[in-house]
């Protein structure tokens, strides 16, 4: 098979602000040819990161308009474009290898997609990481941020879920893949929560179950339950998903454990744990059981937080006995705000990589 337009193919996804970068022995292709055909390849290299009807696809590139609206709802439906039905009109636009292409895979993932994916992970988890702004944000557990603290809406993971009228839970791709690598996590899988503005938007989804408001606030209560980290987009408008996620599984962390880069490079985190000594019993809970970055270590009798490793999420805090940790809003340099929107975000991050993706705005 010609291989031609899948390296067009990654030529774009590296372009775009995320990246994505080429191996030595090209197993990014590899995963590329399990997601697409060649035709849905030419097709997803005419897209934009911009909303567009079939229609104005087909006047900007000159595609044969039938069959084109066909072409993308099947695309869309297989997780290589992003679609959105507002009345009885559809919208599409590109998505990026991550978030988006890869997130979307759950019916493609078998044992060879997650065998390429863990060998690409490090290439593209080194050159992702490796670059700010973060992909995401840690919302910490809302019950462990202090009374009367001034919390702005893109840190509280309330804020979400108030936004939303549609939501919607997904298995954890990151969890089926290492599942299918025969390292099953114990943890919940169904715990990636999509969120919508409109009623209705989910209703007739090829992917996920319908949820109620109240059910996706017991969702995030049965994961933090789980010690499971709230991460969403690094924005503060526009978020449209948590992801609820473990150290063993979630590609985000694994870039913290597996991968050694710093933790402020790897997620954006607007708070901090602190232990106060004279109150820790040392019985180890918060370190061995609860938190997902290993930034607990333990000293002469007490434990004690390892700041430059802390993301911010409070799931030590709850389950202390002496009730000894509290969380600390950054302050300073340290606080980094998210820029305004998903635009605002390609942007500054596309100028810190050098690239030039001004063709598929």
């Amino acid at each position: 098979m010609n291989d031609d337009i899948y390296h067009k193919v990654a030529g774009v996804l590296d372009t775009l602000p995320n990246g994505f970068p080429a191996t030595e022995n090209g197993v990014e292709i590899k995963l590329l040819k399990k997601v697409f055909t060649p035709e849905q390849a030419a097709l997803f290299c005419e897209m934009r990161l911009t909303f567009e009807t079939a229609e104005e696809v087909a006047k900007r590139t000159g595609c044969p308009t039938e069959g084109l609206m066909e072409k993308l709802v099947s695309m869309a439906k297989a997780g290589q474009l992003f679609m959105v039905k507002l009345g009885e009109t559809r919208y599409f636009k590109m998505l990026p290898w991550v978030f988006g292409i890869y997130e979307f895979q759950g019916a493609r993932m078998d044992r060879e997609f997650a065998e390429l994916s863990d060998e690409y992970e490090s290439t593209f988890g080194r050159q992702f990481f490796s670059m700010r702004p973060q992909l995401m944000q840690v919302l910490p557990v809302a019950e462990e941020i202090a009374d009367g603290e001034n919390v702005l809406p893109y840190e509280k993971v309330s804020s979400l879920i108030e936004a939303g009228q549609s939501f919607l839970v997904n298995d954890c791709i990151c969890k089926k893949r290492q599942g299918l690598l025969g390292q099953p996590c114990d943890r919940p899988v169904q715990v990636c929560l999509t969120v919508a503005p409109i009623p209705g938007v989910f209703d007739n989804s090829p992917r996920g179950r319908v949820i109620s408001r109240s059910e996706a606030y017991d969702l995030l209560k049965r994961t933090e339950a789980e010690g499971l980290v709230h991460l969403t987009s690094n924005v503060q408008h526009g978020s449209f998903y948590i992801c609820n996620c473990c150290k063993c599984c979630c590609g985000v962390l694994e870039a913290v454990n597996r991968l050694g880069i710093p933790a402020e490079d790897v997620v954006n985190a607007h708070y901090y744990a602190e232990i106060d000594p004279d109150a820790c019993i040392g019985c180890g809970i918060c370190s061995d059981e609860r938190c997902q970055v290993a930034a607990i270590e333990e000293g002469e009798g007490v434990h004690r937080i390892i700041r430059e490793r802390c993301i911010g999420c409070g799931l030590c805090i709850g389950t202390c006995p002496a009730g000894a940790i509290r969380l600390l809003h950054k302050e300073g340099d340290t606080l980094v705000p998210p820029p305004m929107t998903e635009d605002a975000w390609f942007d500054e991050r596309g100028k810190r990589r050098g690239v030039d993706f001004s063709a598929y705005k």
